[in-house]
């Protein structure tokens, strides 16, 4: 399925129906008085975050969505029914914006979270509401209220734990399919990854977290060279970043060290705080590297790129040094995870009941 994060979409709820004026004819009864009834709800138009989708394609080729309205009110005391309420299926990780303003409305961050995008119009009243000892044959009705329209943005940010970083060939893909469940496809030639591929790493029973890889940077991403920074924003809700550096490139007139600054360059340029992010070193590719060799081009990398944080070194294709990489992310999500579950503290002079 093409992989799609960004669609317009255009909603609207259903109007209300209108109330009824209307009044009881019966044998015998010459004044039956009022009996119209009130006009029915519009449809809602609800959004429900499925954890079964990984793309907004569906919205890429049906723009248009519109809930019924609601029935008119009728004689007899009979009120209109409410209009059918449609229900728009979006990945977890979706971020709806009025496409207009640019005001982010809502995002859905958990699976089978429900939330109403557009309300329906209420339904009029009809003449029967009208009915007053003073009034006793009122013909004032009201029309149904109209229902909300919008005009929405739909942007996906998955939503994964660790995201990989690097040049186009720096070995992410290879990467993720050694670690995890992933499947991308791997070749050797540049921006084989031209979508985002997320994978669930497994630590042991019920330990797991998942990482996304992306299409590789280059420098000049932010004028649009090669993909740009479009896939950038599947990083900004991962919790750590993986820098993978390709320690043995093919040509030997690459510089591993000046690709890893134009890397950390892009990333500052396109979004300070995913530019302040947890960020791990990874130098792959060591079994290219002749083993007498390794520990001095490690220290040589690390001294020009004026490196201060961890430092991995792994080769994904013969997956040495994966295991400790692995179990050291898992420990760090794990504390982050317990950091953003800790309970608030509360100020003692607040701590009390709320008033009545």
């Amino acid at each position: 399925m093409k992989f799609v994060d960004e669609a317009f979409i255009d909603i609207a709820a259903g109007d209300g129906g209108n109330g009824c004026v209307s009044f009881r004819h019966e044998k015998y009864k010459e004044f039956g008085g009022p009996n119209g009834g009130d006009g029915g709800r519009g449809g809602h138009v609800f959004a429900v975050a499925d954890p079964n989708l990984n793309t907004l394609v569906d919205f890429r080729y049906s723009r248009r969505h519109e809930a019924k309205r609601g029935e008119h009110g009728m004689g007899s005391d009979m009120f209109g029914a409410a209009g059918a309420d449609i229900t728009l299926k979006m990945p977890v990780g979706t971020i709806i914006t009025d496409a207009e303003t640019g005001e982010v409305l809502y995002e859905l961050l958990n699976p089978g979270e429900v939330i109403t995008i557009a309300k329906g119009g209420d339904g009029g009243f009809g003449n029967l509401r009208f009915k007053s000892a003073i009034n006793r044959a009122p013909r004032q009705k009201t029309p149904g209220w109209p229902g909300e329209k919008k005009n929405l943005k739909l942007e996906l940010k998955v939503l994964a734990d660790v995201g990989l970083l690097g040049m186009p060939n720096a070995g992410k893909s290879t990467f993720i399919t050694a670690v995890s469940n992933a499947r991308p496809k791997i070749a050797d030639y540049p921006f084989t990854t031209l979508h985002p591929n997320l994978g669930v790493v497994r630590v042991g029973p019920e330990q797991s977290f998942v990482v996304a890889d992306i299409p590789g940077l280059i420098e000049g991403a932010s004028e649009g060279a090669g993909l740009g920074h479009q896939f950038l924003r599947h990083l900004q809700r991962t919790r750590l970043l993986l820098h993978i550096v390709d320690l043995a490139p093919f040509d030997d007139a690459v510089d591993p060290v000046a690709q890893a600054k134009a890397i950390v360059n892009e990333l500052k340029k396109y979004d300070q705080q995913l530019y302040s992010k947890p960020r791990w070193l990874v130098l792959n590719k060591l079994d290219m590297v002749p083993a007498d060799e390794r520990e001095a081009r490690v220290k040589d990398f690390v001294k020009r790129f004026k490196w201060k944080g961890p430092v991995f070194e792994i080769s994904a294709l013969t997956r040495e040094g994966c295991e400790p990489l692995i179990h050291a992310i898992f420990r760090h999500v794990q504390s982050e995870q317990r950091t953003e579950n800790e309970p608030v503290e509360v100020d003692p002079r607040f701590a009390g009941d709320a008033p009545a």
